[in-house]
């Protein structure tokens, strides 16, 4: 048998593996995510959620204001009520259901306004410096003084209770934080030579901000507010828990873990339903944000 010299044999192009490189940003992003599993199963989990709670009219079995002192806590897998009652007889599922829609929008909602409000502090803070920086920075230090707990309870006490007042409690609450990520990344990037280009190319300070600093800082702020809004549908479950949040008889799953403590020897597993949603949905945030960490992280 004679050797055949190397590179010789012919090559079936049609078996060849093809090519899935992605090109841009973005694309090697979602090319990173589509293979974590456990990321998109928290989306798919927070699509159901959200889904759940805007078609809460259409999914609810029954009013959820309307009392019925005679199914008060009916037990878990009642033939009327799948989920049970509460202290007022009231429809548990359909709670659940229309308290997904005030906690869902008290997490995203304030998470929005404080990403915008913040970050472009936060961008100003940091491409400026000086006593720009200092002023703004100064100020953030004075909120960042108090634990946030405290900081939207006092806040909440001194504007009352309602659902506008709650969210601006919260964005108050979650401004600092996101600015200071802002910030941070924003001065990180103004040193970099593609900045140093554009600046001594002419262009103008807007420009440079908007299309190499904002895309650039866009990233990790982005991360941060997704693991900001578990922590603000907890903040506003317990502003809902001390008083300081929605009024009765809203349905929220912090408002519905108050009124049922007290029934909590007689259904615990009734009184339990509030906190499990809050449970659910807060860890899948954190996971679906975690997950974006990884994806976006341009150096891994």
């Amino acid at each position: 048998m004679t050797d055949i010299p190397a590179g010789s044999l012919p090559v079936d192009k049609s078996q060849s593996v093809p090519s899935t490189k992605v090109r841009g940003y973005w694309g090697s992003v979602w090319n990173r995510l589509r293979y974590d599993y456990v990321t998109l199963f928290c989306m798919a989990l927070i699509a159901a959620i959200v889904l759940a709670a805007i078609f809460a009219p259409w999914l609810s079995p029954m009013d959820p204001e309307k009392s019925s002192m005679a199914n008060r806590l009916r037990p878990i897998g009642h033939a009327k009520f799948g989920l049970g009652t509460d202290e007022q007889g009231r429809d548990m599922i359909s709670r659940l259901l229309w308290g997904g829609r005030v906690s869902l929008l008290m997490g995203i909602v304030p998470v929005f306004f404080a990403t915008l409000i913040g970050g472009a502090f936060g961008i100003i803070a940091g491409y400026y410096g000086g006593k720009v920086n200092m002023v703004i920075m100064r100020t953030m230090d004075v909120f960042f003084a108090f634990p946030s707990v405290l900081l939207a309870v006092a806040i909440a006490g001194s504007l009352g209770g309602g659902i506008g007042n709650q969210m601006i409690t919260l964005t108050v609450v979650l401004i600092p934080p996101l600015c200071r990520v802002a910030e941070t990344a924003t001065a990180q990037v103004r040193s970099l030579d593609f900045v140093d280009a554009a600046r001594a190319s002419g262009a103008s300070t807007y420009s440079i901000i908007t299309s190499h600093v904002l895309i650039n800082v866009l990233s990790p702020v982005l991360v941060y507010s997704s693991t900001l809004v578990s922590i603000s549908i907890i903040l506003a479950s317990g502003l809902s828990f001390l008083g300081l949040g929605v009024s009765p008889p809203t349905a929220d799953w912090g408002l519905m873990l108050s009124t049922l403590r007290q029934s909590i020897y007689v259904q615990p597993l009734v009184a339990a339903l509030p906190g499990v949603c809050i449970l659910i949905t807060s860890i899948a945030f954190n996971l679906v944000s975690d997950g974006l960490r990884q994806a976006m992280d341009v150096k891994a």
